[in-house]
């Protein structure tokens, strides 16, 4: 009985811990590219999409739009700010 709860609880680390994945993407730049092969990985260090698709020129890879990068917007403005001003002159 000891022997079957022992062999149950190694079981169940094992194919607990084989369910992991690791990100693919590095966040720090907004283009990457996938190249294909026996070992096909993604090459996350492009500026933009033309320079990325110079240098796959001749290999067998292809251009993308990195999902993970971090999309700066600008600072959106308050509408109440706005309506302020605009009552000043009353």
């Amino acid at each position: 009985m000891r022997r079957a709860r022992l062999a149950l609880i190694a079981i169940a680390q094992l194919s607990a811990g084989g369910l992991a994945h690791a990100q693919t993407y590095d966040p720090s730049y907004p283009v990457c590219m996938q190249i294909y092969g026996p070992v096909g990985y993604f090459d996350c260090r492009y500026g933009s999409l033309a320079q990325c698709r110079y240098l796959a020129v001749g290999r067998s890879a292809t251009c993308v739009v990195n999902p993970y990068f971090p999309l700066k917007m600008p600072p959106r403005q308050s509408g109440s700010a706005n309506r302020g001003s605009a009552h000043a002159g009353r």
